[in-house]
């Protein structure tokens, strides 16, 4: 159980590297724009781990405890963006100043934040109320989500200038090379890919062994498990780029993330599982709505989001690991 958990975090993590690596060069001989490689492909490639859980424990696993599993890895990854990766975002932004003074509020795009909460909160709140509208209804919700996700990604892509090369780190399959080759980008993305997709599977099976083991449900551990241990080491990126001044990089990396995990996602579960919600996970839910918005309404009406706002985030994960405490 501890090896198969362990060698599976390993391979997903490295591979997430890999992955993050590739798809920040393809970005850049893409010439998108900041947002769309902080909001798209830096969001999607680090939330691949996190995402790919879910799949897999929903495709390939049997019995309860797998749908339990890939349904408490969808919301735990929006409801850990939300609240702990903001309160990182926010204490990493306290402690690095900027030309020697500290932040007051974060330098940020304001009109990329607010366009990724905004489809966030409209996304993550429909594929909640999924769960209580009849069977025969819920695959167009799915599609409905898929639909959202793609005008948000061509109205992403549109926006904002071209990211420049500089500050890259070598591509890992040509290190060499200040100017590599599509072909070998798109090389390394798929390995990558494949190894996260293996490790994965690696992972729930752990997951599912140390549920029977513990006796805890495969919900909550996956809920808490699966989203810190594969997606929050990413979220590391927003903390290198708050050092760096490059605030819309770190918090899009965190919203667009969200946005991800909020549309093509549920849209998954909707379609393969029962999404059935326990009042864990309706708890969760709610508290991640919460956060967001207190965010998205700072920045609409003050323009600005202050570190410490950020932070405030987390108390709300602290209070849900309270309410699981006093449940189990």
């Amino acid at each position: 159980m501890v090896l198969s958990l362990l060698i599976g975090l390993a391979l997903i993590l490295v591979s997430a590297e890999v992955f993050t690596n590739g798809v920040e060069w393809l970005g850049h001989r893409l010439n998108l724009s900041q947002g769309a490689v902080g909001s798209i492909l830096a969001a999607v490639g680090t939330a691949l781990p996190e995402t790919m859980i879910p799949v897999i424990a929903i495709i390939f696993g049997t019995g309860e405890a797998a749908k339990e599993i890939g349904i408490g890895a969808i919301l735990g990854a929006p409801f850990m963006l939300a609240t702990l990766a903001f309160a990182i975002t926010g204490m990493a932004a306290l402690a690095f100043k900027v030309n020697g003074r500290p932040r007051k509020t974060m330098l940020i795009e304001s009109t990329v934040m607010r366009r990724d909460l905004k489809f966030f909160l409209t996304l993550y709140s429909i594929a909640i109320l999924a769960a209580f509208l009849p069977s025969s209804h819920k695959h167009y919700i799915a599609a409905l989500l898929i639909l959202i996700y793609i005008v948000y990604v061509i109205i992403t892509v549109r926006s904002g200038e071209s990211l420049s090369g500089e500050g890259l780190n070598p591509l890992y399959f040509a290190r060499r090379k200040s100017s590599p080759g599509l072909s070998v980008i798109l090389l390394q993305v798929i390995i990558a890919l494949g190894g996260i997709v293996f490790g994965a599977n690696l992972f729930v099976q752990g997951i599912e062994m140390a549920a029977v083991l513990f006796n805890i449900s495969p919900f909550v551990l996956a809920i808490f498990i699966a989203p810190i241990a594969t997606e929050l080491p990413e979220k590391f990126n927003s903390v290198i780029w708050v050092r760096q001044g490059k605030d819309t990089l770190a918090l899009g990396n965190i919203t667009g993330a969200m946005v991800f995990q909020s549309s093509i996602i549920p849209a998954l579960g909707i379609l393969l599982t029962p999404w059935e919600l326990s009042n864990l996970a309706v708890i969760s839910a709610v508290l991640a709505i919460v956060g967001s918005s207190f965010i998205y309404f700072t920045l609409k009406y003050k323009n600005a989001i202050r570190p410490t706002s950020l932070v405030l985030n987390g108390c709300l994960y602290i209070i849900f690991i309270l309410v699981v405490s006093a449940i189990n």
